[in-house]
């Protein structure tokens, strides 16, 4: 069945999400840095480390999204969509550095004595936070419409970015604050707390991402409704006597089904083989997430009372 002109295939959806992203991650990395150096902020500087992490990933991302939109070809007679989940392994690969080396600096900056925070890098983190809570929002839009793991992957990116400068907001607060009301407390490690609680959130999301990209590789179920949606719609075909067996796997973007479908053992050849055709075209026309997949039906005969 071909795709509608009218309807762009997912990948492109995506691939057009990641690149606004690269561009606003390069923007505000840039400005964490030397925002956090100038003033005095290690949390700060843990966000732009965090963000640049999140550059080199969102690059990866737009290049497995453009690859699992290659068409099928001889060597990969099922097309290229294992790229994604590949491409959101190697995102997770990244959350997971980037928590690594947020909680070491944190804890080499909680064990020395450093200057306090200054109070502006407030206001620089309160435009992070928007910024990237938009951000967040407008690739998790993408990735629910278009059901791709790599831009969910990057999504919470996006987001961790934006929980990290929250707490960092916090903890340079905290510092200024603290040390105005008992100037004798060593206040200065609360940024770098901030900053500790950062990579834990860092790595959760970074495991939750890895963790569904294995299920993907692993042809994991993706979804029991999604069994029963086409098993409603696959059963309403005429000359459908009932279904035996109903195999759904996710290849990057597209879902392939395999349904094995029971026909009175009368009809002929042909007869069953248009049958199994009226059930592709059911599929792919009654369930959105499977309008580019390939729907494979196998017919068996079966006597009818």
């Amino acid at each position: 069945m071909s795709k509608s002109p009218q309807a762009p295939h997912p990948a492109h959806q995506g691939m057009q999400a990641t690149a606004i992203g690269i561009g606003v991650n390069c923007a505000l990395a840039l400005g964490k840095m030397v925002a956090g150096v100038l003033g005095h902020s290690f949390a700060l500087v843990a966000d732009a480390i965090e963000s640049t992490t999140d550059i080199f990933s969102s690059l990866i991302t737009w290049w497995g999204l453009k690859v699992s939109a290659r068409p099928a070809d001889e060597n990969h007679p099922l097309g290229h969509g294992k790229a994604e989940p590949l491409a959101a392994t190697a995102v997770a690969g990244f959350l997971l550095i980037a928590a690594a080396m947020v909680a070491y600096q944190s804890f080499y900056q909680i064990l020395r004595p450093h200057q306090l925070p200054e109070s502006w890098t407030l206001l620089v983190l309160v435009g992070v936070v928007c910024a990237k809570g938009l951000l967040s929002r407008f690739a998790l839009n993408v990735a629910d419409s278009t059901g791709s793991l790599a831009v969910k992957g990057d999504a919470w990116h996006h987001r961790s970015d934006a929980l990290t400068s929250a707490a960092a907001f916090v903890g340079i607060a905290v510092a200024i604050i603290g040390n105005r009301l008992h100037p004798d407390v060593r206040w200065s490690g609360a940024d770098d707390w901030a900053a500790l609680f950062s990579s834990g959130i860092i790595a959760f999301n970074g495991l939750s991402v890895l963790r569904s990209a294995i299920y993907e590789l692993s042809d994991a179920h993706p979804s029991l409704d999604l069994e029963a949606q086409i098993r409603c719609v696959a059963g309403e075909v005429e000359g459908v006597v009932n279904l035996h067996k109903c195999y759904v796997r996710k290849m990057g973007f597209d879902y392939y089904v395999e349904l094995d479908v029971r026909v009175d053992e009368t009809l002929s050849v042909a007869a069953g083989h248009t049958i199994a055709h009226r059930v592709q075209d059911a599929v792919r026309a009654n369930i959105p997430m499977i309008r580019f997949g390939r729907v494979l039906v196998h017919i068996e005969p079966t006597r009818v009372n």
